[in-house]
């Protein structure tokens, strides 16, 4: 079994992004509310199924909830982009993409208060999930839609697609 780095710097940003400071992901988990950036991809088949990862057991934050197909933070010294590409290699295997920028908006939970960088990219690439994640598969609109408020998805993964992916043109 895996699990997260407590220790891990984190950025700690504004309300803009700017860097104001670092903690610990431990610090940043822990009801701190410091807010913290990370990013968020989420993957369409051609067809518009959209790809989902299962959350492994191990996390500290939603463990074996459906959630985006790559998030990750944003390391202490990256930028937003360079995390989004290295999430998307490291979870998914994925190099050769677009991404589209949504939205970026600040999500709380009990926990933790992050600044998200929400972006899509329509692949034909299959994604290949790692050992950081509890594998993952591709979902039809109506079979999210039908999942919704039943504790299958993230809450942050379900404000996504309620705000902006179930208005979206594949």
């Amino acid at each position: 079994m895996t699990k997260d780095n407590a220790g891990e710097w984190l950025p700690v940003v504004n309300a803009e992004g700017e860097v104001v400071g670092r903690a610990t992901r431990g610090q940043c988990h822990g009801g701190s509310m410091l807010l913290h950036p990370v990013v968020h991809l989420h993957v369409f088949a051609p067809d518009g199924r959209l790809y989902l990862q299962r959350r492994p057991l191990w996390k500290d934050i939603q463990p074996g909830r459906w959630d985006t197909a790559v998030g990750g933070h944003v390391d202490w010294g990256e930028t937003v982009d360079e995390a989004l590409r290295r999430e998307a290699r490291e979870e998914l295997g994925l190099e050769d993409f677009r991404p589209e920028f949504l939205l970026r908006y600040v999500f709380e939970s009990r926990q933790e208060c992050e600044l998200v960088h929400a972006y899509k990219a329509v692949t034909e690439a299959l994604p290949r999930p790692s050992a950081e994640l509890d594998g993952g598969a591709f979902f039809t609109e109506a079979e999210i839609r039908d999942r919704l408020d039943t504790g299958f998805f993230t809450p942050n993964f379900e404000q996504e697609w309620i705000r902006i992916l179930s208005r979206l043109e594949r």
